[in-house]
């Protein structure tokens, strides 16, 4: 009886000892130290953020009505996709024009009036809020941010188009893609191979 009761707490002490690691491990995770650089890009977002004012972020819903009287000539205003080519050629919200977000200086040339409706909507309202503040500073008034972005739009069911197939629904969205190769040192923006 001895052995079993010596048994009982060896095994007691072995899970034990094991959610402790479990939790040392979980609390690891926790304090992981974030990079300089990643906190820096995320404090000058904040910055970009509150360039452009609280009332000029619009939630799907107001976009879609806007679209929908743009689309039917009722309304003059600007919808600008700020995805890369890639991601834009594979797949777009009608009417929709393109500036890669890179190429945000290129606005002001097409776009003079400092008065002009602007919508801008990215794949998830990381990239807009950076171009909305560039236009802000460059001296634009009516600029609107579009929450949950292109990814938010398909949530909904609504339709993109591209030039092969036309207009189509996404019923099936993949968060990211990790492909076969794990090396740090490989940047591939939305490459999968």
């Amino acid at each position: 009886m001895k052995r079993f009761w010596w048994m009982a707490l060896v095994v007691a002490m072995v899970f034990a000892f094991q959610g402790l690691l479990m939790a040392a491990e979980e609390k690891k995770e926790e304090k992981k130290e974030v990079s300089p650089v990643v906190a820096g890009e995320k404090a000058v977002h904040e910055e970009f953020k509150k360039l452009v004012p609280a009332d000029k972020y619009i939630d799907l819903d107001q976009f879609r009505k806007v679209w929908e009287e743009v689309m039917a000539g009722k309304r003059k205003a600007y919808l600008i996709d700020l995805r890369t080519h890639p991601e834009f050629y594979a797949g777009h919200i009608p009417g929709t024009d393109h500036i890669h977000a890179g190429h945000m200086y290129t606005i002001p040339k097409h776009i003079p009036d400092p008065n002009a409706e602007i919508y801008l909507i990215c794949r998830t309202t990381h990239r807009s809020p950076y171009v909305g503040g560039f236009l802000y500073k460059y001296g634009y008034k009516n600029v609107y941010v579009v929450k949950d972005g292109v990814v938010g739009w398909m949530g909904k069911g609504w339709e993109l188009c591209n030039q092969f197939m036309g207009k189509f629904k996404v019923t099936e969205y993949h968060q990211q893609f990790v492909g076969p190769e794990k090396d740090p040192y490989r940047i591939r923006e939305f490459h999968p191979y």
